[in-house]
């Protein structure tokens, strides 16, 4: 029986968050791994993950249909991970997640490979947000060059280096106050990543449907006010919620798309909040879950106090040394 040895796997954004979970994944099941990133000199850090010579970065951009091409010879499964949360230049929604994954798509196809691609709950091509409607474009893309694709749809995800908790856990350490954009009412689905890199690695494994789409959601459904209280009281910090209109929040995030760090909050964010990012009930019947892959999802209250301990810390030395 072949090895698993054998395959060589593409990891399009393997050096990002999700991508360095589904990397370790990989190499747990002793697959060969090629990571595709645009800066590959700087993706050292994941080669403790895996064994001598099991993974090897190169060269790629999305926006760049020859180095696609380039990164997928002799592959024989491709992964699409790349994604962004919002645009900076000539990195579009429509660029990066419409017409990039459709080039992977295009170049798994052209070397006969496999393909795992990871979008979004709520890609939808008439949803009021871009982001949403390019994750859509980008599945159409997918199918259209690789009808046997499976589609992999996490709802927000979260763990160490996250951009969800992470940063609203900053914004407790800075901030009196926090805002429940809507009134914090929107239902979310928060995923760990670990659970979703499993879900990738039983794709490449071929544990799931050729041509499917799976919706990937932990095992709670909270909405934004409640997480916010999780995340306030793993920290260890009381904090005011405040609720904040759509109207209100589209119009700060007019200025604060230019803002760095946790502060940074942009039109589109606002929009996607307008729609509960949940598994749906289609999902749940057809099996297309992690339940249905046999995946026990962890919620984000056992998994968040293993790496927000350190916003606590720092409050902690804050008010000794005060």
């Amino acid at each position: 029986m072949a090895s698993n040895l054998d395959t060589l796997v593409t990891v399009f954004g393997g050096s990002g968050f999700l991508g360095r979970s589904v990397v370790r994944a990989l190499c747990k099941r002793d697959y060969r791994v090629r990571v595709a990133v645009r800066r590959p000199e700087l993706a050292g850090h994941l080669q403790p993950l895996g064994k001598v010579g099991q993974i090897h970065a190169v060269q790629a951009n999305l926006r760049y249909p020859a180095s696609v091409e380039a990164a997928m010879r002799d592959s024989h499964v491709a992964i699409n991970l790349v994604g962004i949360l919002a645009e900076s230049g000539a990195q579009t929604f429509d660029a990066v997640q419409g017409a990039g994954a459709g080039s992977v798509a295009k170049a798994a196809a052209a070397a006969g490979a496999r393909m795992v691609h990871v979008s979004a709950i709520g890609a939808d091509e008439h949803s009021l947000s871009r982001y949403a409607r390019a994750k859509a474009a980008g599945e159409e893309a997918v199918l259209s060059a690789v009808p046997s694709a499976t589609i992999l749809r996490p709802s927000v995800v979260f763990g160490p280096e996250d951009q969800f908790t992470n940063r609203f856990a900053a914004l407790a350490r800075m901030s009196p106050a926090l805002p429940l954009i809507g009134g914090g009412v929107t239902k979310l689905q928060p995923v760990y990543v670990g659970d979703v890199a499993t879900a990738v690695a039983d794709a490449v494994d071929g544990k799931t449907k050729a041509g499917a789409t799976y919706e990937l959601g932990g095992p709670e459904v909270l909405t934004m006010r409640e997480i916010m209280e999780i995340i306030l009281a793993t920290t260890e910090r009381q904090r005011m919620l405040i609720s904040l209109p759509f109207g209100l929040a589209k119009f700060q995030a007019l200025f604060l798309q230019f803002a760095p760090g946790a502060l940074k909050l942009t039109p589109d964010q606002v929009a996607l909040l307008r729609s509960d990012n949940i598994v749906s009930d289609a999902a749940k019947a057809a099996g297309l879950t992690l339940e249905g892959l046999g995946i026990s999802a962890d919620s984000l209250e056992a998994i968040a106090p293993q790496y927000l301990w350190r916003f606590r810390a720092a409050g902690q030395f804050q008010k000794k040394n005060a």
